[in-house]
């Protein structure tokens, strides 16, 4: 039987935080960053030993990552981190990340323009909030999967948000859809994986804190 060429979607922050809200609780999670390709070698690792004899091998074909942008106005340090890990992670041909700016709320002035403090910074309300990257995903999901080049296309999330998109890309017929997600046999609730709509199903392939720990990026990227 032929190998499956496999392309992972990675919903980046999700599967990052995720991992870090299961496996490392009392560490911030900048602290242990996920590697795309650690990761995605890991995923193809452990679903392929957990197949059944006779079942199709995946090889990686390709990762492609969406994650949020910090403002090089608001936060020009974690800007360039992100564009530094960006370059980094796609010096493997295989791994492409797409940045979407994240969402600021901003206190005004009585004209409506943004306010900044004593020295000249714009005065930010709240935390910064993705916006789109769950779109990204579903489209990326849905066009992978009509792909000529791929033949199983697997999603990294936990976000129920993206179930919708699994439903489409089930419904193409063309190729084989799967899923991804941490999993802690102590943590049973937060270790819940998403699905297709009933009565479709598909193969989850969990992945441990040892996982876990074989994914960090150990870059120091300042």
């Amino acid at each position: 039987m032929p190998d499956l060429r496999a392309a992972v979607i990675i919903d980046y922050q999700n599967v990052h935080l995720t991992g870090a809200g299961l496996f490392e609780q009392y560490q911030p999670p900048h602290e242990h960053l996920v590697h795309p390709l650690h990761f995605a070698n890991q995923l193809i690792t452990r679903r392929n030993a957990n197949q059944r004899e006779g079942m199709a091998r995946a090889v990686l074909s390709k990762v492609l990552v969406y994650r949020g942008l910090p403002s090089a106005d608001v936060d020009p340090k974690a800007y360039a981190r992100n564009l530094a890990q960006k370059s980094h992670w796609e010096k493997d041909a295989r791994v492409s990340v797409t940045l979407r700016p994240l969402k600021y709320r901003y206190q005004r002035t009585h004209d409506g323009r943004k306010a900044t403090d004593g020295s000249g910074n714009f005065i930010v309300i709240g935390k910064p909030q993705e916006k789109g990257v769950d779109v990204l995903c579903a489209l990326a999901m849905v066009r992978e999967a009509r792909s000529t080049d791929i033949d199983l296309v697997i999603l990294a999330s936990q976000d129920t948000d993206l179930e919708p998109a699994l439903d489409e890309a089930c419904a193409l017929h063309t190729a084989k859809i799967e899923t991804v997600s941490w999993f802690d046999h102590g943590q049973f609730r937060q270790s819940r994986e998403i699905r297709p709509a009933s009565p479709t199903r598909i193969w989850n392939t969990r992945l441990n804190a040892q996982a876990f720990s074989a994914c960090r990026d150990a870059e120091n990227y300042g």
